[in-house]
């Protein structure tokens, strides 16, 4: 098994960079999973590690587990993807992380 993927995004693209991230899985991420992340993520605490959010996401390419937490007092959201086994999938990850950090 691969190391993590690990990075930040602003809280606001957080919907965008599952969307997108669920493509390369090939996973048809949809509104269920959405209000289940929005409502896991409410009491997350990026500085405490038993107080992270995690799902999956079981795509026909891919199976990641994307574990999430939010940055007390800010807007950033913690963003660790485990399951990303490809050269390919691993790069499109970390350039989805640093593209959603940006805007």
């Amino acid at each position: 098994m691969t190391e993590p993927i690990g990075g930040w995004i602003w809280g606001r693209n957080l919907r965008a960079f599952l969307e997108v991230l669920s493509l390369h899985a090939g996973y048809g991420f949809d509104g269920t999973d959405w209000r289940t992340i929005e409502a896991g993520v409410q009491d997350t605490d990026d500085d405490n590690p038993d107080l992270w959010f995690a799902y999956p996401l079981v795509g026909v390419n891919a199976t990641l587990e994307v574990s999430l937490s939010r940055a007390v007092g800010g807007e950033e959201m913690s963003v660790r993807v485990t399951g990303a086994e490809t050269p390919e999938l691993r790069l499109r990850t970390d350039t989805l992380l640093s593209a959603f950090a940006a805007g």
